[in-house]
């Protein structure tokens, strides 16, 4: 089979194509034949990162779709010819989805609805995990998403273009919040649109504190955050009384301070998450919630929907991996094979 492989960090160009033997599921692992890798700022970072290497070789892409073609023993939730979409498939191992095959835990691939297709299940994982984590850490919950879940809670998803941003919208408005987001163009606000935001605000042309009190004056219940470094001082002028920051990633600086009279005397909780160390019961009940709503409708991807699809040949993943790090908007996907 073919596959992608990189044996030492550093740019792009450490990415090579090889033919590697098609693996054997061991025990409680299953098989997929990939048709779709989804690629994240996660798997570009990591193959750039100033690390020893975890393994000898490492096929990157932590997500990804395709269809079960070999069952390991001891698994009974799923069976050869299911199509399922992936997540983490190279955390903890060397072979992630930018291959024709890969090898992974049974519980990281989740059964596909009938009807939806490859892209969207390669687009899920990383981002659609991610935003649920972050819409389920306010401290008088919801821990589960579903309709009615966030019935009369404001949601403020900062850099409502991205895809955490666009699976966080998505999400919150199918279960019932108003959602406000920011962007940084008309492009990215017909964008945020499209993907269902209620109140979408361009923080290089206005005053995005003026606007979100507009709309809600006693504050936002929950917010998304993407640049914590840049945005904390904002978030908590805007936070409701007993809201939640829930930042997810360094973009704008790695090093955050706000003021902190603001910060307790709203007894706001600060969460940070990171799907590798979030823990299973997080995980599993992010893909249970994410599947219900993939049953629902309500996570198309496509310029249409607000997520615009950027599609390369696995033989050009070194492209792909420089597209996301140089910021393109929309999702990036890597067509692996004629499946997708």
């Amino acid at each position: 089979m073919t596959s992608i492989v990189y044996s030492h960090r550093g740019p792009s160009s450490v990415l090579s194509v090889a033919e590697r033997p098609v693996p054997k599921p061991g025990r409680g692992e299953v098989r997929v034949k990939i048709a779709v890798s989804g690629v994240n700022p996660t798997d570009w970072k990591a193959r750039a990162a100033d690390r020893p290497m975890e393994f000898a070789e490492i096929v990157p892409n932590q997500d990804g779709a395709g269809t079960v073609d070999a069952v390991g023993e001891g698994v009974d939730d799923l069976s050869v010819g299911d199509r399922v979409w992936i997540y983490l498939a190279q955390h903890g191992q060397p072979g992630g989805t930018a291959q024709e095959y890969a090898v992974v835990p049974s519980v990281r691939a989740v059964r596909l609805p009938d009807d939806i297709g490859f892209d969207v299940a390669a687009s899920l994982g990383v981002p659609a995990m991610t935003a649920h984590r972050a819409l389920t850490v306010h401290e008088s919950g919801p821990a589960r998403l579903g309709p009615g879940a966030l019935e009369g809670r404001t949601v403020l998803v900062a850099g409502g273009a991205g895809a955490v941003g666009h699976a966080a919208i998505q999400l919150a408005v199918w279960a019932g919040a108003t959602v406000l987001t920011t962007i940084s163009s008309p492009e990215k606000a017909a964008l945020a649109r499209a993907a269902g935001a209620h109140h979408v605000i361009d923080y290089r042309t206005q005053d995005v504190a003026a606007e979100v009190g507009k709309i809600v004056p006693d504050g936002v219940d929950h917010i998304v955050e993407v640049s914590l470094a840049t945005n904390l001082g904002l978030d908590l002028e805007v936070v409701a009384n007993h809201g939640s920051i829930a930042y997810y990633a360094d973009n704008g600086g790695d090093r955050f301070g706000g003021p902190i009279r603001s910060s307790f005397a709203k007894n706001v909780r600060l969460q940070g998450l990171l799907l590798y160390t979030v823990g299973d019961h997080a995980l599993f009940a992010a893909a249970d919630d994410i599947t219900r709503a993939l049953d629902d409708g309500a996570l198309p991807v496509g310029e249409g929907a607000g997520l615009p699809l950027l599609w390369f040949p696995l033989a050009e993943t070194a492209a792909a991996h420089d597209a996301v790090e140089a910021g393109a908007t929309g999702k990036v996907l890597i067509r692996v094979s004629d499946d997708a």
